[in-house]
This record gives structure tokens, sequence and C-alpha cells, in this order.
């Protein structure tokens, strides 16, 4: 009985088994091969159950960290260099702030013409480094020399005028002084008159002179009274006229200073028509070409000054322990295998936001704090010695500790 059970369960099985597989695998295995498959889940099985019974308990396995202590010893140790890394970095970060917010900032000049005129020479050009003085351009100068030859001339003819002035002014002191003599010799001819007319008319009250004697004397006292006020007006005349020559050659002084501005004028305009750099540096974003006719206040070219330093903005957030003086280390990408010195010059008085040209107004709309920017100028120890120019990225790290 028990072998005929096992007969017919062994009988079943494959038939069970062969409808529990997928219809996939019955389609791909060809009719007639069902035994093999039997025969080897059949041995799977076994290879299974040996394993199960080979294998020793839970319970008496070693741990991982028994079976390979040098890894586990080295992760322990690579996790403690780790820490230690980490607190070592807080600790050295602690000392620092830096910024990639920051770039190479100058006071640009904006090269322009001063008068207008005809472009004849470009001197420079684009991105080439002059020295402070150096000759940029040159505008055509021969209608301001004709000007300034008429300036000459009409300082020349004032100064003539005034010549011509104080000439007159002689000699009029001359004809003053003649004037005063005249008054003086009538003077004298009057004092003898007044005597002699005395003298005849005592005589003729005495009976010891004639009445035409009298008549005579008293005649000629007359004469030398008028005279005498004739020279006394022509005197007056004369020293009137004075004043008249002084107002005149006040004139002619207040011509030749003005004459003397026109001319300093026409010399200062062509002076400008030889546009200079004003300080070292590079010529840059050259507009202007020969030929070209300027006008007063118009563009030619850019000039960046050699003189540069970094403007990085910092969030008001790093700014507790930031102070003028501190020393700066400055990465500039444009040259990353250098590192450049500095130290913070100065903190500007605000954000950069307040002194934008729409700055914000808190006041109206709805209100999102957001940690502000603020400027901080960072100047070179010692001169870069590398081509830097407004714009270029710079990451400063300040030492604030």
């Amino acid at each position: 009985m028990d072998a005929k059970t096992d007969r017919k369960e062994r009988e079943t099985a494959p038939a069970e088994e062969a409808r529990a597989q997928p219809r996939s695998d019955q389609q791909q295995r060809p009719p007639g091969d069902d035994r093999p498959v039997e025969n080897k889940r059949g041995d799977d099985k076994r290879a299974q159950d040996t394993q199960a019974n080979d294998s020793p308990p839970d319970g008496n396995r070693p741990g991982l960290i028994r079976r390979h202590p040098y890894i586990a010893a080295i992760v322990a140790i690579l996790i403690l260099l780790v820490i230690a890394a980490v607190v070592i970095w807080w600790i050295n970060a602690r000392q620092y702030e830096w910024t990639d917010d920051a770039f190479i900032d100058a006071r640009t000049v904006t090269v322009g013409a001063e008068i207008a005129g005809r472009i004849t020479d470009v001197a420079v050009t684009d991105n080439q480094p002059v020295e402070a003085g150096a000759v940029l351009l040159r505008i055509d100068d021969s209608d301001y020399q004709a000007w300034l030859k008429q300036a000459e001339a009409g300082v020349v003819a004032a100064q003539a005028e005034i010549a011509n002035v104080q000439a007159q002014t002689q000699a009029q002191n001359a004809k003053i002084d003649a004037a005063e003599k005249q008054v003086a010799q009538a003077q004298a001819a009057l004092e003898f008159a007044k005597s002699e007319d005395q003298r005849n008319r005592e005589l003729l009250a005495k009976g010891a002179a004639t009445q035409q004697q009298a008549q005579q004397a008293a005649s000629t006292l007359r004469q030398d009274q008028a005279a005498m006020d004739a020279a006394n007006a022509n005197a007056e005349a004369a020293k009137s006229q004075v004043a008249v020559l002084q107002a005149q050659g006040k004139s002619a002084e207040a011509k030749l200073r003005q004459a003397e501005a026109t001319e300093n004028q026409a010399k200062i305009t062509i002076t400008r028509t030889t546009i200079r750099a004003p300080v070292a540096g590079h010529a840059t974003n050259i507009t202007a070409a020969k030929g070209t006719y300027a006008q007063p206040g118009q563009v030619l070219m850019m000039f960046v000054p050699n003189d540069v330093w970094v403007k990085a903005n910092f969030k008001e957030t790093q700014l507790d322990l930031m102070r003028p003086g501190q020393l700066v280390d400055i990465a500039i990408d444009a040259y990353p295998e250098k590192t450049f010195h500095g130290h913070v010059d100065s903190i500007q008085a605000g954000s950069g936001t307040a002194f934008s040209l729409l700055p914000a107004e808190n006041a109206t709309g709805n209100f999102v704090k957001v940690v502000q920017r603020v400027p901080v100028k960072i100047v070179f120890d010692q001169p870069p010695g590398v081509y830097l120019g407004p714009g270029m990225s710079v990451v400063p790290t300040v030492r604030v500790r």
C-alpha cells in the first residue's frame, strides 16, 4: 500500500509542477521532454537540502569584525581622521571670511573732446599701455592758432593804448606846470599893479601925479587881475584834464586785462587740441578715428588706470569681526596658480542697494527680509605685476581672528 502511494505521488508530482510552470515555458519546451526537467529540479532541491543541513546555525557564525579585523581597523582609523579633519577645518574656518561676489574695480576715465575740431592723429591703439602725460590723440589747431594770434594782437593794442594815455598824462602834467608858472607870473604882475595903483592914487591926492597916470595905473591893475584869473582858470583846466586821462588809463588797463584773458583762453584751447593720458594705464574702447570731426563732450575712448583694487560684496552677517587693516588673501580667477596679498582698506557706510539707481523701499508693498551685501574695499599690498582690469572675478579671504 505504501509503495503504491509513493509511486502515485511521484507520478502526479510532475504533472502538478508542469501545470504550475508559466505558459511560455511549456511552449518553449518541446513535447516529450518532461522527464529531464523533473530530474533537474529534483537534483536542485536535494542540493539545497544538503546545503541547509551542512550550514552551521546562525548563533555559531562569527561576526564581520572578527572575520575581517584589519579592514575594520582601517575603516575606524579613516572615520577618526575624517572627524579630526572636519573639526580642524571648522576651527580654522572660523578665523576667515570669504566671498565669491568680488571683482576688480578702478576709477575709469572717460576721454572726450573739450573743443570742436577734426581729429588729425590717434597716437594709441586698443589696450595699449601708456605712461602719464603720453599723447592719446590730436585735433586740428589751425583755427585756434589764428585765434591766438588775434588775441596777442589785442594785447599789444591794449598795451599801446595804455602807453598813449601815460604819454598824454605826462604831457598834461607839463601843461599843469606851465599853467602854474603862468599863475605865479600873473600873481607877481598883479601885485606890482596894485602897488602902482596905490602909489598913483596917493600922488594924485597930493597933486604930485596927474589924473592920467592914476587912471593908467588903475587900468594896468585891472588887466593884471584879469590875467591872474585867466592863469588860474588855465591851471584848473589842466588839472581837470589829468582826471580824464586817469579814467582813460583805467579803461586801457581793463582792455589789456581782457585781451590777456582772451590770449590765455586761446593758449588753453590750443593745449586742448592735444589730449594726453592723465595717469599711467591702458587705453581701451577707442572710438576715435583720424579724420573724424569731434564735438565738445564727445567720448573718444576709455582709459583704465593701473591703480586698481578689489571691491568685495560681503554679506552683512560677515562684517561682525571685519576691520580695516586686516590681512587678505586674494585669488583671481584669471591667475589660478597665484595668490595675491592685500588688506582691508575700508567698509562702505551702507549696503549696495542703498546707493543703487533704484534703492529698495521696504515701506511699500510686502516685505521679505533678505541678507544685504555691503561693499568692502581691499587694496593690494604690492603692485600685482599682472594685467588686471575692472570686472575681473576675485575670491578674497579675510582673516578676521
